[in-house]
């Protein structure tokens, strides 16, 4: 795709797929004998989900949240909202997060609570993409794909107003078309 905002590309596909793969060994090694809920954040996880999921040899089940602090907007609001709750019930499971990215954390952090209060046998996080020099509160994210400097990010599932999702790798958007 040719397209002036898509800037330098900061992680090929070759390096998604391989990263992917030793996660999906990583945390089929780590739940072996049990089922998880993988729980899928919408929309921006949705192919690191599906990818991931075919690289895991276990049982599991999935759900997926919608939560939103972004809007249209390339910076956060600090406002969360969930737009699309769980269909189940996890109390008493052994829960996995999957994230595109976490950037400040607010949010993964008020979503984190969230499922909390709902009882499970455990929680952890598994996020493609992390941004540690953005991060405003402490977060421990047990499976980590790649950090990356600060810098707005498309592809793989991440999006400018909807756009971009469909790159097959992670770039730098230098568009100027939101804020």
């Amino acid at each position: 795709m040719r397209d002036a905002a898509i800037g330098e590309v900061l992680v090929q596909p070759d390096e998604l797929a391989r990263r992917v793969r030793e996660l999906g060994a990583e945390i089929s090694r780590d739940y072996a004998g049990k089922e998880p809920v993988i729980i899928g954040v919408l929309k921006g996880a949705v192919f690191f989900i599906a990818d991931l999921m075919r690289e895991m040899d276990m049982h599991c089940v999935v759900d997926f949240m919608a939560v939103s602090s972004y809007g249209s907007s390339t910076s956060t609001s600090g406002v969360v909202r969930i737009l699309k709750d769980l269909d189940m019930s996890i109390e008493g499971r052994d829960v996995l997060v999957v994230e595109d990215i976490v950037d400040s954390g607010l949010t993964l952090q008020y979503l984190l609570r969230t499922l909390w209060a709902r009882d499970p046998a455990s929680v952890e996080v598994c996020a493609l993409l992390t941004k540690p020099d953005r991060r405003r509160v402490e977060l421990d994210l047990k499976y980590i794909g790649f950090e990356i400097p600060d810098r707005f990010v498309i592809g793989y599932g991440l999006d400018v107003d909807e756009r971009y999702r469909n790159l097959p790798y992670v770039a730098h958007y230098t568009g100027t078309d939101v804020d």
